[in-house]
């Protein structure tokens, strides 16, 4: 006989009790430094183009007011990371998905993430939209402005798809402003090194699509640059020390056949081998595609290396070991840039995107989702080792939320990817239709229908003989659609050292980059 709510709820607190439990953790209180004696920032601090923005002005200001409250101690370094698509119940579950993959109690199991003295909620609306992409999240961390979705790099004056509504609006990011003052610049992603994300730090388009000449057709798109010319004729100080991530096909010819892909081709149109002409600007850089390459870089030395590792996106962590070539994963990547940009006396700044959490969470493909997470934990980790918590600024984000959920009433150590069992009498908890469900679910998404004989299906699939924690099942969602779509809510800042006692209470996103940029004196107060 089923139990009733009231029974289940008693019997999942017995159970919560009877588990083993952690020591408390006792909360890190703000630092504050005196405001009589304030340090001296590291450099006098340049003001952006965007800086009479409104959406600026008012991050800025709110910014200041709390260094006018508790100071800010400079940083020489940055190391933003950016878990794309790393919404609150994705650090949840990727929490007890990588205790339990250790062989640890997952609920209590604590990322490194999770260990950062200081952190926020980020508010992740762009200019236009409640919910948002991630080219407009990714600028409004490297600008300081929100503006309009689908557009990298420009004011929300600019019109998506038109190449002259962006005169004028173009907005510096601060990796141009580090360039500008001599540090070392680096990207590392495990996308398309010209998809969003990474393209915010260089790129001035309207179309955050235009990533090759090829894209660009139209009247309205004439007069732009793609994004990867942008990246190779990027102006700013003596350009990137590394950028490594996936996508060479922006980069190579229609021509040219891609090194590890048979069959497969660049997109180039216009005949322009942007690799070569990467490695044509000094003796100093160098174009990579594989681990071979990767691994024969002294990132201890000037090299300046464009690591190019896949046609498209950087293969999956779980699948990474069939790579044909093989690639680098983002801890070595991490690592490698952390150690080539610190040869640079006057600091740095480095962004590190785990680009595919969002990929997996658009194909409702929890399992990927949460080991690029555990992967991005990892990265974070071995950066903390290499740093000064005394000289380097760390900050940890998302650039926007997705939709998966957790719910169910599972019991402590219920396989997160697994069916909801309580333990209890009930066992595996079934829905009113009398079919098990999983832990991890979507609001949106491919499984919301199926099609059985060229007709769609919309009734929920039966789980009770699928092994739901196999990493190609993919999580039942509600809406049926191509792909899942971006959530809506907040999202965790989680950050360490010099500057990271700005970070608190509910920011808008924006305000990240005034806080990197106050912190390392980049940026000029108003």
């Amino acid at each position: 006989m089923r139990t009733s709510i009231a029974a289940l709820l008693t019997g999942l607190a017995l159970v919560s009790t009877a588990c083993t439990t952690t020591e408390a953790v006792t909360p890190v209180a703000p630092e504050s430094l005196s405001l009589e004696t304030p340090p001296a920032p590291l450099r006098p601090g340049l003001l952006p183009k965007q800086a009479g923005d409104e959406s600026y002005a008012s991050a800025a200001a709110a910014v200041q007011a709390r260094i006018d409250q508790h100071g800010v101690k400079p940083a020489k370094n940055v190391i933003l990371f950016i878990g794309d698509g790393m919404s609150i119940p994705t650090i949840t579950a990727a929490r007890i998905y990588a205790g339990q993959k250790r062989g640890v109690d997952g609920e209590s199991y604590r990322l490194t993430m999770e260990t950062l003295p200081h952190m926020a909620l980020s508010k992740t609306y762009s200019n236009d939209a409640q919910v948002s992409d991630s080219a407009s999240t990714a600028t409004a961390m490297v600008t300081g402005a929100k503006v309009n979705s689908l557009t990298l790099g420009v004011l929300k004056a600019a019109s998506y798809g038109n190449c002259a509504s962006i005169q004028g609006t173009e907005a510096d990011s601060l990796f141009g402003l580090a360039e500008r003052e001599g540090l070392a610049t680096g990207l590392v992603s495990t996308a398309r090194l010209t998809h969003a994300t990474p393209a915010s730090a260089y790129a001035h388009t309207p179309n955050r699509n235009w990533e090759d000449d090829a894209s660009l057709k139209g009247g309205a798109a004439a007069d732009c640059r793609d994004i990867a010319r942008q990246l190779i004729e990027w102006p700013e100080g003596d350009g990137f020390e590394v950028a490594m991530a996936g996508g060479r096909a922006p980069f190579l010819t229609v021509d040219e056949a891609d090194p590890e892909d048979e069959g497969r081709t660049g997109n180039r149109e216009d005949g322009r081998d942007l690799t070569a002409e990467w490695v044509a600007k000094s003796p100093s850089h160098a174009y990579v595609t594989d681990k071979a390459g990767f691994d024969a870089i002294d990132f201890a030395s000037d090299a300046r290396v464009l690591g190019l590792f896949e046609v498209s996106h950087m293969q999956y962590e779980l699948d990474r070991a069939a790579d044909t070539a093989g690639e680098p994963s983002l801890v070595e990547l991490t690592e490698a840039a952390i150690t080539r940009l610190s040869q640079d006396p006057d600091g740095y700044v480095l962004m590190v995107e785990a680009g595919r959490i969002d990929h997996a969470h658009h194909g409702v493909n929890a399992a990927r989702a949460l080991e690029e997470t555990d992967m991005l934990d990892q990265a974070i980790a071995a950066a903390l080792a290499m740093t000064d918590a005394e000289d380097t600024l760390v900050i940890v984000t998302a650039d926007h939320s997705h939709t998966m959920t957790i719910s169910g009433y599972p019991a402590r150590g219920n396989p997160i990817l697994g069916k909801v069992n309580t333990g209890l009498e009930d066992g595996e908890l079934k829905g009113l239709d009398g079919k098990p469900y999983t832990t991890l679910s979507y609001a949106s998404g491919q499984t919301g229908c199926r099609i059985e004989d060229g007709e769609p299906d919309c009734t929920r699939e039966d789980l009770s003989d699928v092994d739901t924690t196999d990493k190609d099942f993919l999580q039942p969602s509600l809406v049926p659609m191509y792909s899942e779509t971006h959530g809506g809510d907040d999202v965790a800042i989680f950050a360490t050292g010099p500057g990271s006692e700005l970070v608190s209470g509910v920011m808008e996103q924006n305000e990240i980059f005034h806080v990197i940029g106050r912190a390392s004196g980049l940026v000029a107060a108003e």
